[in-house]
């Protein structure tokens, strides 16, 4: 997404806990979303730099596998720390320069699986429902202001995040370890057949440039979206079995 909207001739500001070498023309900088002083330095960083800020991209995020009952209240708290909190830090770090300048768009990257939730992931897909709903309310306290907001709903692509799943200490270990195992298999196997990222990057180019964006956009694959409308309307029995024959939950 940095690439392709630095190739596109945006200025653009990528971030990272540890921060490697600038690549192409994308700058690199600290941040830790779960650090209020990270946030506001290194959005004091790009308004120094460029003298305004346009576009926050909220991209940040880590995926914990793990049954509710084999998940810590600590482990819970460390998922939505980086996955809802880091978003809120960093909405609340861009919207004083925003509504000085007089507008903004505000981007944040939530999931299908914040629109119906993943067996197994129950605290990513519990930090991308809030997204949702921040994101609602957000646009409704925006209106009028200049400010837009709204988000990407990817389905499987195929990315890093397979790799750095993390999985609760107990995630192995408890009683639901042999379903976990066939049910993640099913996630990675769908993950690694993903599309390529670069439709989201170019959705993403699209909410920058058009004067006006919707509550939410879906991308990937047809039959996922597609998912996403038999939700809406089927009965949520009908729709649940359709989850437990998809994952494979006996």
């Amino acid at each position: 997404m940095a690439e392709h909207l630095a190739a596109l001739g945006h200025t653009v500001f990528g971030t990272s806990r540890k921060p490697s070498d600038d690549f192409s023309t994308v700058r690199m900088l600290a941040l830790d979303v779960t650090d209020d002083a990270s946030v506001a330095q290194a959005v004091a960083q790009v308004v120094q730099t460029a003298g305004r800020i346009d576009v926050l991209v909220n991209n940040a995020g880590i995926g914990l596998c793990g049954a509710v009952e084999d998940t810590t209240m600590a482990e819970a708290r460390w998922q939505l720390e980086t996955n809802f909190f880091g978003p809120v830090r960093m909405i609340l770090a861009v919207l004083p320069y925003m509504r000085r300048q007089g507008g903004g768009r505000i981007i944040t990257v939530s999931s299908l699986a914040g629109m119906a939730a993943l067996p197994f992931q129950p605290y990513y897909s519990a930090g991308k429902f809030a997204l949702e709903g921040l994101n609602e309310a957000l646009r409704l306290e925006l209106s009028g202001s200049g400010i837009t907001s709204t988000t990407i709903n990817p389905g499987d692509f195929k990315t890093g995040f397979t790799a750095a799943r993390v999985f609760a200490k107990n995630a192995h270990a408890g009683r639901h370890a042999a379903q976990l195992r066939t049910t993640v298999g099913i996630y990675e196997r769908d993950e690694n057949h993903g599309a390529d990222p670069q439709a989201v990057a170019e959705l993403a180019a699209r909410l920058i440039a058009q004067p006006r964006v919707g509550v939410r956009y879906l991308v990937g694959a047809p039959i996922q979206r597609f998912g996403m409308l038999l939700k809406r309307l089927l009965p949520a029995t009908v729709f649940e079995w359709i989850m437990k024959d998809t994952y494979k939950i006996r």
